[in-house]
C-alpha cells in the first residue's frame, strides 16, 4: 500500500536501489526468454516501498531512458520517459558498477537468431540524425562516459563476432532465397578469415553478382547507440562508395535489427573525431 506521506517527495537512496535492483531482474528474464509479470514485480515493489502505482511505473520508464542513452536493452512496455530525477544516475551508476556483467551481456547465439527471422524482416530504416540536445544533464553526461557505449562495444569481441556470423547467414540465406545459391556460397567472413584491416568485415553480392563490402557494427543498444568508425573503414567508403556500407546491428540480445548506412556517410551520421594517434 503507497505511503501518503511519501507522494510528491523525491525518492530516497534506498528507494531507488530497490527498484533498480528489481528492473534488471526482470531485464534479465526478458533477454533470457524467461517468463515473469511487470505487475506482480510492481506490487511486490509498491508493498516493500510505500510508493504508488503511478510512481513505481514512471520510475521504471525513467530507467529505461537512462539505459537507452548508456546503449543497454530496456524491458518493452516501460517506454524510456526523460523527465529524470538526478539522484537515479547516481543509482544506476551504483548497480552497474556492483554488476558489470550486465554491461557484456551474452549475445544471442547467430544461428538461432536467423533461423527465428526471415532474413529481409531484420531489416529497418537508420534512424535521422538528431542535433545534440543541449538539456541532457551533466550527470547523465558522466554516466555515458563512465559506461560510454562505443567504448564498450568495441571491446567486447564476442559481440563484434556474433554480429558478423549473424550478417554472414543473413547474406548467405538473402542470395540463396534470390535464387542465386552459387553467390551465396562464395559469401565471405572476410574479418574471421584474413583478419582485421581489411576495411570490412563480410564479401557479399546483390543478385546481379556486384560485390558488397559490409562493415559490421553491432550492439545490445538501441539504433541510436553510437559506434566508431576507424580512419580504413572511411577511406575505403569514399574510395569504393557504390559498394562499401555498413550494417548497424542493434537491439542484438533480444530481436536483432539491421538498418544500412551507405557512403557519404556525413548525410546518414554525425562523424566527429574522438582519438589521435599520438607519434614523434
Amino acid at each position: 500500500m503507497a505511503d501518503d506521506s511519501k507522494i510528491g517527495t523525491p525518492w530516497r537512496d534506498d528507494e531507488l536501489d530497490a527498484i533498480i535492483a528489481d528492473y534488471f531482474a526482470m531485464l534479465a528474464a526478458d533477454i533470457a526468454g524467461l517468463p515473469y509479470v511487470k505487475s506482480r514485480h510492481s506490487a511486490a515493489l509498491m508493498e516493500r516501498i510505500g510508493r504508488t502505482h503511478r510512481s513505481v511505473e514512471f520510475k521504471h520508464q525513467n530507467i529505461s531512458a537512462v539505459l537507452d542513452e548508456l546503449g543497454l536493452p530496456w524491458i518493452p512496455g516501460y517506454q524510456p520517459k526523460r523527465n529524470y530525477q538526478n539522484a537515479i544516475f547516481d543509482a544506476i551508476d551504483r548497480y552497474l558498477t556492483s554488476h558489470p556483467a550486465i554491461l557484456a551481456l551474452a549475445p544471442t547465439p547467430p544461428e538461432v537468431a536467423i533461423a527465428e527471422t526471415m532474413p529481409l524482416a531484420v531489416f529497418v530504416d537508420p534512424p535521422i540524425p538528431a542535433a545534440v540536445d543541449p538539456r541532457v544533464p551533466e550527470r547523465l553526461q558522466r554516466l555515458v562516459r563512465k559506461f560510454d557505449p562505443m567504448e564498450r562495444d568495441q571491446r567486447n569481441r564476442s559481440l563484434g563476432r556474433a554480429g558478423e556470423a549473424f550478417v554472414l547467414g543473413i547474406e548467405q540465406q538473402r542470395l540463396a532465397r534470390a535464387d542465386r545459391a552459387d553467390l551465396a556460397r562464395k559469401v565471405r567472413w572476410v574479418a574471421e578469415e584474413d583478419g582485421d584491416g581489411a576495411g570490412y568485415d563480410v564479401l557479399s553480392f546483390d543478385p546481379s553478382g556486384c560485390e558488397r563490402l559490409i562493415e559490421v557494427k553491432t550492439t545490445n543498444g538501441a539504433a541510436r547507440t553510437p559506434f566508431f568508425l576507424t580512419r580504413n573503414e572511411l577511406d575505403l567508403a569514399m574510395e569504393r562508395p557504390m559498394d562499401w556500407r555498413i550494417h548497424r546491428v542493434h537491439l542484438f540480445a533480444k530481436q536483432p535489427r539491421i538498418f544500412t548506412l551507405l557512403p557519404p556517410l556525413e548525410f546518414a551520421v554525425n562523424l566527429r573525431p574522438e582519438t589521435w594517434r599520438a607519434s614523434f
